[in-house]
């Protein structure tokens, strides 16, 4: 089997971990894979050398004839592989894909991500959609955003885990809570900043480290000063190694407003870290975590709850213990052989 996944890029982002680990896992059962990167050449993450990468233009920032000449050089692609299993990822990607393969007989799967209902354009992306041969969903709740038209052509499969996971961390963890995610408002690290203020008031020897880039990193650097947190919350950035780094961390934390299904999460309970998270739209937190059983979940924007959640696993060491061993469970819930099985159902494999 043909399969052409297509991205904007292999920036450090979620998604684009996703299309990596699939896209290795379906070269390593002996398929021809190629990632198609339209608007740059960034490469963040490990891809398999069976994997053929193709950058074919830029980021367009608007520019109308840039976006003309992708839609262009998608369709001249498309053409000399008729015969591939296309996989858009994002919304964006997802209509330029639709778009340039009108006509072409490619068979265009579309994988939403994120939440359906922020979409801006939600007339034109449903129209557009009705040329899409299947849809894939992240939950339930992310196909019943769609249409009967759109939801009945589609099946849901959630995010799998990256092979090569660091072990369980085994020894004393470091009084350290991390959150890794875009600084961006999604993010919503405002929250977690204003809780972490009065956590560290009972816990002073905690330290909160947020990793990630973005367009408010200065903004929340001047809300820890201002609270007078800024020497206990660190921005070491974007770090391939976040894995390695945090997996001694006695707390991970997750205070988005809304999120597909959070691969930040799922890695840290993996990695056996007590996690805490929002239960936002459109559940992936909730499909990861049973609230009291392997983390906790909070209202989406409630800081004093967060802040509660936190001291109960500060201060409870077996509690810490018990969220943490059963988390790890999720290793064999989300595999990338389970995942990749649901792929191939899907590609009609």
């Amino acid at each position: 089997m043909e399969i052409v996944f297509v991205t904007s890029a292999l920036h450090g982002g979620g998604a684009e971990r996703v299309i990596v680990s699939l896209a290795n896992y379906f070269s390593g059962q002996g398929d021809t894979v190629t990632v198609l990167m339209t608007a740059g050449s960034e490469v963040a993450y490990e891809v398999a050398p069976e994997v053929r990468v193709c950058s074919i233009g830029r980021a367009s920032r608007g520019n109308v004839w840039i976006q003309i000449q992708r839609l262009m050089h998608m369709r001249r692609f498309f053409k000399t592989h008729r015969d591939s299993k296309i996989i858009a990822f994002s919304t964006t990607m997802n209509l330029y894909t639709i778009l340039a393969s009108l006509g072409l007989g490619n068979d265009v799967i579309v994988s939403e991500r994120n939440d359906p209902a922020r979409c801006r354009y939600k007339l034109f992306r449903n129209l557009v959609y009705r040329f899409g041969k299947r849809f894939v969903f992240q939950t339930e709740e992310a196909r019943m955003c769609f249409p009967p038209h759109i939801r009945n052509k589609g099946v849901v499969i959630p995010n799998p885990l990256r092979e090569g996971l660091p072990d369980v961390w085994s020894g004393e963890r470091e009084r350290k809570i991390a959150v890794v995610g875009r600084l961006e408002p999604q993010k919503n690290h405002a929250l977690l900043i204003r809780a972490f203020a009065g956590f560290v008031k009972k816990f002073p020897e905690y330290e909160l480290c947020i990793f990630g880039k973005g367009g408010l990193e200065q903004e929340l650097k001047h809300m820890a000063k201002d609270l007078e947190i800024g020497g206990k919350v660190s921005f070491p950035g974007f770090r391939k190694n976040v894995l390695e780094i945090i997996r001694s961390y006695r707390m991970f934390v997750l205070s988005s407003d809304y999120e597909g299904i959070p691969n930040s999460l799922m890695e840290a309970m993996a990695l056996g870290i007590p996690c805490i998270a929002t239960d936002c739209p459109i559940g992936g937190p909730g499909l990861c975590i049973k609230d009291g059983e392997n983390g906790i979940l909070i209202p989406v924007g409630a800081y004093r709850e967060l802040q509660t959640a936190m001291e109960k696993i500060a201060g409870n060491e077996s509690l810490a213990k018990e969220l943490g061993k059963n988390a790890e469970e999720i290793r064999k819930r989300f595999s990338v052989e389970e995942v990749g099985r649901a792929w191939y159902a899907c590609l009609g494999r």
